[in-house]
Order: structure tokens, then C-alpha cells, then sequence
């Protein structure tokens, strides 16, 4: 049974006021993005927009079809990209399309003045790609998931 939207999780009370935890919508979810950037810009001031964009390339087959790409975002005022996801069909892999597409998106973070690239990625993915490509594993959770690793990696640019 799924908790429907705005069902009560749990209560209890804290400073004479009774609070609920129960299951956010997606405004709720902007809303407490938004508390935090703001909590953070007292920590670290922004001068101008904060700017976050996404990172979105494909490569298509020559019938249209999408045969590999990678999704991202681009904090342009922390100076960060991250790599949520890189992508490429089993048939193309190790033709150098994976490498093609890393190289891109250092080349538009670059552009837009990221000083840091960072991933996360697991042992049955692809650590090994990005170790040979100049990322630093800095981070690792063994057995997550089950009999396997999870990998934070991180590319200073230059």
C-alpha cells in the first residue's frame, strides 16, 4: 500500500506546536530547494543569479535513435557540473563514443566556468572509465548495493 500525497507519516510535539511528517507534493519540494539555496547564500553570498542549468547531450543513430548521452546539471555559481547519468548502448561501447561524450561535457563546463566536474558510479558500471579518464575517486560506500560498490569521483579542470 503506497502512502497517497499528504498522508501523515508521524507526530509528535515540539515546542507546544504539534508537527506532522507526512509525504511532500512538488511544491513542497521547491519550496524547501528554495529555503536551503536561501540558507545557503547567507554562508556564501551570490552576486547575481544563481543559475542552475541543465546538461542534456545525445548521440542518435542515423535513424534517430538514441544510442548513448548524458544528463547533468550545471551550478554556474558553485562553479560545479555533475554528471547524473552517462550513457551508451551495449553495441557502441568501447568505440569511443562514452569518452566522446565526457569530453563534451568537460568542454561545456569549461565554457560556462564549472572549476569542478563530480559522479557517482558503481562497481558493476563503469569506475574504471572515468579512473583512465583523470577522475579522482574520492569517496566509496562498499556493499551499495548488496555485493557491490558505489564510487564518488570528482575532475578538477583546469
Amino acid at each position: 500500500m503506497q502512502r497517497g500525497e499528504g498522508e501523515k507519516v508521524s507526530q509528535r510535539k515540539f515546542c507546544n506546536s504539534e508537527l506532522t511528517i507526512m509525504n511532500g507534493t512538488i511544491d513542497d519540494s521547491s519550496y524547501i530547494r528554495q529555503k536551503l539555496i536561501q540558507y545557503n547564500m547567507t554562508k556564501v553570498p551570490l552576486e547575481g543569479y544563481l543559475v542552475i542549468e541543465s546538461l542534456s547531450l545525445v548521440i542518435k543513430d542515423s535513424e534517430g535513435l538514441v544510442v548513448g548521452g548524458v544528463n547533468g546539471t550545471i551550478i554556474q555559481y558553485w562553479k560545479r557540473c555533475h554528471i547524473d547519468i552517462l550513457w551508451v548502448d551495449e553495441r557502441y561501447r568501447g568505440s569511443g563514443y562514452g569518452d566522446s561524450l565526457l569530453k563534451k561535457v568537460e568542454e561545456v563546463a569549461a565554457e560556462k566556468g564549472c572549476a569542478i566536474i563530480r559522479l557517482e558510479t558503481y562497481s558493476f558500471q563503469a569506475p574504471e572509465f572515468y579512473s583512465k579518464r583523470g577522475y579522482e575517486e574520492f569517496g566509496r560506500i562498499d556493499n551499495h548495493p548488496e555485493g557491490h560498490t558505489q564510487f564518488f569521483f570528482k575532475k578538477i579542470l583546469e
